[in-house]
């Protein structure tokens, strides 16, 4: 391979982290204040003159000031600064800073820019806080991820409870763990351990919103503190959005970085990406064990790459719920016992929306700094959906930029035949996943069932909360659900829902 140009190789100079714990709700800092410091720190990382003269500002879209667009020029006017180029994912998804910053490597690598500045940031506490000081004439409490403008109130799965995250990610969870082999208390079982060990994590990361160690079985049991939120996952297995939080990093060329005098051993070397994502409808899915694009993205860069696992000193694997992190440790072959995390995770580190691998980024690049050591950052954004990998080095990458990253076509090909939707079936029928949602009391609401007819379609079926046997069979582990047979009945109301039962 021939000598790079290092004006064209991507290095990360300045990471910066914001947590805001304000005593009033009013004295919080909205997204942008949390976006501008975030950047002001790195900058101030990378020795204080780079943010000035950015070619570049890429922020990750955020939920809890919709009315706010960092992009529109206040984030600019806010820092002082004028970047030619300026944009904001169409989304807050999980992936997006990794997204983001292989697009900087990108832009880099062509020669359109010469540092480049990534940022996010989120006050979803502060909104939250303030919201619930104004009454809703409907009388229900105010939830900014439920009432978010881009979230489908009505539609053949919400109807069913499937509207946010919360709801679908236990239909991995639970399809995965059958598939595994596992039983319901070895699936918790791995689950506690991951996320005690992220835990452990957090507490020694100066950024993390919770630091603050617990322990396997206090993650999956239930109690006051740990109340039950979509079965089998409690409050310590979601991800923690009630932060404020902001976080940003700044890339610039090598050549550039010398030119400033940043010293070698403060740069960390940007490596090759693989993105792939599945339908944005999750009822369009070939399977809930595994994601063929959470695979290709994972493997294609590793194969860009030229590592194994047992070339990575850390990785972050995403931790919205435990079933992203299972997955991807099966594909990387990651073994429990070594931490998948160098943050802290979504509960612990922080929930952030969109932006928490911005996190994962500026804890990384802390780790890898003065060493040979590479490291690894897998994200995923959506329900499920969108995943986005890519290699960080202490040393040189030999990656050489721009890459073409996107192995949409990679992932399509591997991907099982998508069972038809049958939203009207009636007859038996097994059950392919399912999930007990429950209200804020710990007691159960509803259970859902995604069914598989005899032909093969999938539908939807309900449990109403006084099935008391049905729920307990789902959710005590007395065998397993995933597999078992039943029967989907119908009233003669046009708008009722389809009901479970079992033979």
């Amino acid at each position: 391979m021939p000598e790079q140009d290092p004006e064209n190789i991507p290095v990360i100079a300045g990471v910066g982290q914001v947590n805001d714990r304000p005593e009033n709700p009013g004295d919080g800092l909205d997204p942008i204040h949390l976006m501008a410091e975030a950047l002001r720190r790195a900058d101030a990382d990378a020795g204080g003159d780079l943010l000035a003269e950015c070619d570049s500002l890429a922020v990750v879209a955020q939920l809890a000031w919709p009315q706010l667009n960092p992009v529109d020029g206040k984030l600019a006017e806010v820092l002082g600064i004028d970047p030619a180029h300026r944009m904001q994912t169409a989304m807050p998804n999980g992936d997006s800073p990794i997204l983001l910053l292989n697009e900087a490597a990108n832009r880099i690598g062509r020669g359109e820019a010469k540092i480049c500045a990534v940022t996010g940031g989120e006050a979803l506490r502060t909104a939250g806080q303030l919201a619930a000081l104004k009454k809703r004439t409907d009388g229900a409490k105010p939830n900014a991820l439920r009432d978010a403008s881009h979230r489908v109130r009505k539609g053949y799965a919400q109807g069913y409870g499937l509207v946010v995250p919360t709801d679908v990610y236990p239909l991995y969870e639970n399809a995965g763990r059958a598939a595994y082999g596992q039983s319901l208390a070895e699936g918790q079982a791995e689950s506690g351990a991951i996320w005690a060990g992220m835990s452990e994590v957090a507490a020694q990361s100066e950024g993390a919103w919770i630091r603050k160690t617990v322990s396997a079985d206090d993650v999956v049991m239930p109690s006051a503190d740990n109340r039950p939120i979509a079965f089998p996952y409690t409050k310590l297995q979601v991800a923690n959005s009630s932060v404020n939080q902001g976080a940003g990093f700044i890339v610039t060329s090598l050549a550039e970085a010398r030119r400033r005098g940043i010293a070698e051993d403060r740069l960390v070397y940007v490596g090759y990406g693989a993105a792939a994502h599945e339908s944005d409808s999750f009822l369009s899915r070939d399977r809930y064990d595994a994601s063929p694009s959470l695979a290709t993205s994972i493997e294609r860069t590793m194969a860009l790459n030229g590592v194994t696992a047992a070339d990575l000193a850390h990785v972050e694997l995403y931790s919205c719920f435990p079933c992203v992190p299972k997955m991807a440790r099966r594909v990387l072959g990651w073994p429990l016992e070594r931490p998948a995390t160098v943050f802290g995770g979504l509960t612990f580190g922080g929930g952030p929306i969109g932006n928490y691998m911005s996190h994962a980024v500026a804890a990384m690049v802390e780790k890898l700094r003065g060493t040979g050591d590479k490291g690894l950052l897998f994200a995923n954004g959506g329900y499920a959906t969108h995943n986005h990998t890519i290699l960080v080095s202490g040393a040189p990458t030999q990656a050489a930029f721009p890459q073409e990253f996107d192995y949409q076509a990679e992932a399509d090909a591997r991907r099982g035949d998508v069972p038809p939707l049958d939203k009207t079936y009636t007859g038996p029928a097994t059950i392919e996943s399912y999930t007990v949602h429950y209200d804020r009391t710990g007691t159960p609401s509803s259970g859902v069932i995604v069914a598989r007819t005899p032909t093969g379609s999938r539908t939807l079926a309900s449990v109403p909360a006084d099935d008391g046997d049905m729920i307990a069979f789902l959710t005590e582990g007395r065998g397993e659900p995933v597999g078992s047979s039943g029967v989907i009945t119908r009233s003669g109301e046009a708008e009722a829902l389809a009901l479970w039962s079992r033979d």
